[in-house]
């Protein structure tokens, strides 16, 4: 088994890739106009439209309803990225702090209110 990547289920996906190619500095691959994939080196975020939801089974996911999972991206330095990112994380969570177990970490919520961490060793 090899991991592919984690969805998003969104109502508007251009606000929320445009968001994720602004935080992630790569650009989406779209398929269509309800699905686009930004491909890091650790991973992919596939994000989609809720018109995609009904092919997989109606209702089963719902869009800015997440209050479990975190997306997290290891970044060469929390600090420096949250200096860069100024005014387009306009939900910070909690800024640079080091964490028990030694990690710099940077937690903040996306258009849609995923957490989102982004992490320095």
């Amino acid at each position: 088994m090899q991991f592919a990547s984690v969805r998003i289920i969104t109502a508007d996906v251009a606000r929320l890739v445009a968001f994720y190619e602004r935080v992630l500095g790569v650009p989406a691959t779209w398929a269509t106009e309800h699905f686009a994939e930004l491909r890091t080196d650790g991973a992919t975020l596939a994000i989609a439209g809720t018109a995609t939801v009904p092919m997989f089974a109606p209702g089963s996911a719902r869009p800015a309803a997440n209050h479990s999972a975190i997306v997290e991206f290891h970044v060469e330095d929390v600090d420096r990225v949250h200096k860069e990112l100024g005014d387009t994380l306009t939900d910070v969570v909690n800024g640079p702090a080091t964490m028990p177990w030694g990690n710099r970490s940077l937690l903040f919520r996306d258009p849609d209110g995923n957490l989102v961490n982004f992490f320095t060793r």
